[in-house]
């Protein structure tokens, strides 16, 4: 499992470097740095073995706030470490600077443990990992990144399936209300159909009685 490591002025994860080590190919890690305070923070990597490893960035100035990936790569190697083990350390250390400070303005001194300025240091160790043993290695990771995503996943699903219902039912009863509504009309204009209907015949026979019936005389 992955964690993090959380100092005063950044935020760093995880807290180890893995690399994936084959021979003859290079291999390489990404840190995710953030700057935790509202203050310019800068960094600086500093390794035990710097011909064995590519650091880019190696130094820089973060923003109140902000965030930066720092990406390792592990120079192609011709043999293996003994037990797959490896003795090599990284240091990030990290310090507030003056605002709108850039990187070539930075002191050479400032990362020195003898400044007067505040120094935070955070240590962080190498693991290799044998390329079949990858995914076994991150499978703690990746199963709690799984299992979050997926319990996400459920509950977005759970939350849109019971909104369709509720969509649904309301639409059900939409179309029967209209439905009652179409029926009553009709039915209503049905009774005032057939009785027009009905009166106009009525007056049609009262007319033609009229006229095949004889009138009565008067002497």
């Amino acid at each position: 499992m992955m964690t993090s490591v959380v100092n005063h002025l950044i935020y760093v994860y995880p807290e180890e470097l893995r690399f994936q080590f084959e021979l003859e190919k290079q291999s390489y890690s990404d840190l995710k740095v953030t700057n935790n305070t509202e203050h310019n923070v800068a960094f600086k990597v500093k390794t035990t073995s710097p011909k064995k490893y590519f650091v880019r960035p190696n130094t820089g100035v973060m923003h109140p706030w902000d965030s930066c990936v720092i990406r390792v790569t592990l120079q192609a190697q011709r043999e293996y470490p003994p037990n797959m083990q490896c003795k090599d350390k990284f240091l990030l250390q990290s310090t507030i600077v003056p605002p709108n400070t850039e990187v070539d303005e930075l002191p050479k001194d400032i990362f020195n443990k003898e400044g007067a300025k505040a120094l935070e240091e955070c240590k962080l160790r190498v693991i290799y990992m044998n390329p079949q043993s990858t995914y076994g290695n991150f499978d703690d990771g990746i199963t709690e990144t799984f299992d979050a995503n997926l319990n996400q996943g459920l509950q977005r699903l759970k939350y849109e399936t019971d909104t369709a219902v509720r969509q649904t039912q309301i639409l059900q009863h939409d179309l029967e209300t209209l439905k009652r509504q179409r029926t009553h009309k009709s039915s209503h204009g049905f009774s005032i159909r057939f009785a027009l209907l009905v009166g106009l015949i009525g007056i049609t026979i009262g007319f033609l009685l009229n006229l095949l019936l004889p009138s009565p005389t008067t002497e």
